[in-house]
């Protein structure tokens, strides 16, 4: 092998030396810079970029935890009362009564209540943004009146909450079955009709008794669960009892109108209590009618027909729901 071709391969060599090497280099450092990244270092030893890169995944994380939290706070907020100390809940016996106005807006209800009626599921109204009316008819005694009653809600296809005491589910079983069969909600008026907020000083367990006694003879005569809904009695309430009542998982309807319908000995002319009622109607109305009243029976087809000529319609209390929601 002659001089030139061995000048020739040591070239070659060292060139080809140059390049791995070089190679080498670049696949190091390719190495540190991912095991840079991947590290836990601090922003200020790392590039601008690489800061604001994990800047802003951090923060992307902070406020996924922020919605979590949110999101877990609405929760607990919304179901806070379940734990608190019963002790503490004022159990003043205070009544219902609300304040209607002329230009068919809803009526306010009483200043005291209004903390209480929202936190414990307590209706007074429904949605003011829909034309709904919701008809409810107490039951403490049979007048001979709720047939005829029964009769106008069929032939004009509407339903209705009737909320009955013990002893007339006792009284009145084939009522109370043709209510059901008819698709009419038999809401929980207790068994004795009393004050509640007098109940509830006596405990949660005498509250309890109240409603479970009327739940019982329902489901006996009916073979059905009793629908939790519940009217106070006289629309007496308080903190604690409105929380009792929800606690045992009742929705409490009070009204938005009432009149003074309950005396059989002295009933509003039909005239009166038509317009009465109409010029009272506003969005979302919860009425309180007795079933024992003649003058409700007798108009009560009129009240319908108008109403629905006026592009109100009848719902469920199973729908109700307040503003917003």
């Amino acid at each position: 092998m002659n001089k030139s071709n061995v000048c020739k391969i040591l070239t070659l060599a060292v060139v080809i030396i140059i390049v791995a090497s070089t190679l080498a280099y670049a696949v190091y450092n390719r190495n540190q810079r991912i095991s840079l990244t991947n590290s836990k270092i601090s922003p200020e030893n790392i590039s601008n970029k690489e800061s604001e890169e994990n800047i802003n995944e951090t923060n992307k994380s902070e406020n996924e935890k922020e919605d979590v939290d949110d999101e877990k706070y609405k929760n607990d907020n919304k179901n806070e009362h379940k734990d608190i100390d019963e002790s503490k809940l004022n159990n003043q016996d205070r009544d219902w009564y609300f304040m209607s106005k002329k230009d068919g807006s809803t009526p306010n209800p009483p200043r005291e209540a209004v903390p209480y009626i929202k936190k414990f599921s307590g209706y007074y109204v429904g949605s003011s943004n829909k034309k709904h009316i919701y008809l409810t008819f107490d039951e403490g005694y049979e007048n001979g009146y709720t047939c005829k009653i029964l009769d106008t809600l069929k032939s004009n296809n509407v339903k209705v909450a009737f909320f009955v005491t013990d002893s007339y589910i006792k009284s009145n079983k084939d009522l109370i079955k043709r209510m059901v069969d008819e698709g009419h909600i038999v809401g929980n008026h207790t068994v004795n009709h009393k004050s509640m907020p007098q109940i509830a000083i006596k405990g949660f367990d005498a509250y309890e008794k109240e409603l479970a006694q009327v739940e019982n003879t329902f489901k006996e005569v009916t073979s059905k669960e009793m629908p939790k809904f519940f009217r106070p009695p006289m629309g007496k309430y308080s903190e604690k009892s409105l929380y009792y009542a929800e606690k045992l998982g009742y929705k409490s309807i009070f009204w938005s109108f009432a009149y003074k319908d309950y005396d059989e000995k002295k009933q509003p002319g039909e005239d009166y209590a038509k317009k009465h009622i109409i010029d009272s109607t506003h969005n979302g109305a919860i009425y309180l009618l007795h079933a024992m009243s003649k003058t409700n029976s007798d108009i009560l087809d009129n009240l319908i027909k108008e109403w629905k000529n006026k592009g109100y319609e009848f719902e469920s209390l199973s729908k109700l729901s307040y503003d917003g929601s």
